[in-house]
């Protein structure tokens, strides 16, 4: 069971949570990052498709461990410049649940390839 923690005293930002607590884990999934990579191979050039396929890629492997995206305790997000912050969170809008899970954006110099924008690992439990 997932538990959505924050600091009352320091308000978190709309879809964002300080912490997760995991009670009575049965099972961690670790979610190797994942990129917005079509299954045809194509990279979209916007971020906010890339944003989208790279949680579709995410769900799809929740769903082979028969979880989904409310078994997420906690999210890597890897941006490759930050002005692609805007166009990101237009893409990852409603892709969450209500109560998000634990979450660190990091802006880094690169992914493995150079059109690859945006990369978002996961580790989920139940």
């Amino acid at each position: 069971m997932l538990k959505m923690l924050n600091n009352p005293a320091a308000p978190p930002p709309v879809g964002y949570s300080h912490a997760v607590a995991a009670t009575g884990i049965g099972s961690l999934l670790f979610v190797s990052g994942q990129v917005g990579v079509a299954a045809d191979g194509t990279v979209p050039e916007s971020v906010a498709e890339q944003t989208k396929l790279a949680f579709a890629n995410i769900k799809a492997m929740l769903a082979q461990a028969g979880m989904d995206v409310t078994n997420i305790a906690k999210l890597t997000i890897y941006l490759t410049d930050p002005s692609h912050l805007g166009e990101f969170m237009m893409g990852a809008a409603g892709q969450m649940p209500a109560e998000p899970p634990a979450a660190t954006l990091l802006i880094v110099k690169g992914l493995a390839a150079p059109n690859l924008l945006i990369e978002i690992e996961a580790i989920a439990t139940r």
